[in-house]
């Protein structure tokens, strides 16, 4: 098992994720979404898909036994474990820098894609593009008329979601630094998140 690891608040962290290990996601704080990428190890072109698992799991957030598949249609992770109350999202885009200014931002505001690319690249790689991210912890609320909403995590302090790998794979973190809309909890402020690689029985 290695160490516990910080996702600094608004910043970003990767890891190796080795075939039948799992990763163990906390929102430390309790209200910090968290987007998560994945990417086969030796062949980055290959990543997680939301738009490929929402149609295997014919829903719109993964549950406990779920696959998440790539882009190739092919499992990467595996939700194993979830203490939260299940809330996630795996519709919303990673924010950008473009994402704030449309917001009102007038200045570079951090964001969660700039987050993946600095993540990769202390690991001496760079992704093929932003793949739109499984967004931990995120609550967003959706009617049946297709109306979308936003609305602060339901999780709980040292709530976790434990992801197993179903091949080699990369995986990067963003504690999102969203600051603008209340997705980080009603007071809108960005925390760190942690996680752990861990051997799975």
């Amino acid at each position: 098992m290695s160490e516990r690891q910080t996702v600094p608040a608004r910043g970003g962290n990767a890891a190796y994720v080795a075939k039948g290990q799992g990763i163990k996601i906390i929102n430390t704080h309790g209200s910090q979404v968290v987007d998560t990428w994945a990417f086969k190890a030796s062949h980055l072109i290959e990543f997680m898909s939301m738009e490929h698992t929402r149609p295997w799991i014919m829903g719109l957030v993964p549950k406990v036994g779920d696959n998440l598949l790539t882009n190739k249609r092919r499992p990467i992770l595996t939700l194993v474990e979830d203490t939260t109350p299940g809330t996630h999202d795996t519709l919303m885009a990673a924010c950008d820098n473009e994402r704030y200014g449309l917001l009102g931002c007038t200045s570079y505001h951090e964001n969660c894609t700039d987050n993946l690319t600095a993540a990769m690249a202390r690991l001496g790689l760079r992704e093929p593009e932003t793949p739109a991210p499984l967004n931990l912890f995120m609550n967003i609320p959706w009617t049946v008329e297709g109306d979308l909403g936003w609305a602060a995590p339901t999780s709980k302090p040292g709530d976790y979601v434990v992801l197993r790998a179903e091949m080699d794979c990369v995986v990067a973190m963003s504690a999102c630094p969203q600051d603008m809309l209340p997705i980080n909890g009603v007071d809108q402020e960005p925390t760190e998140a942690h996680f752990e690689v861990i051997d799975l029985q």
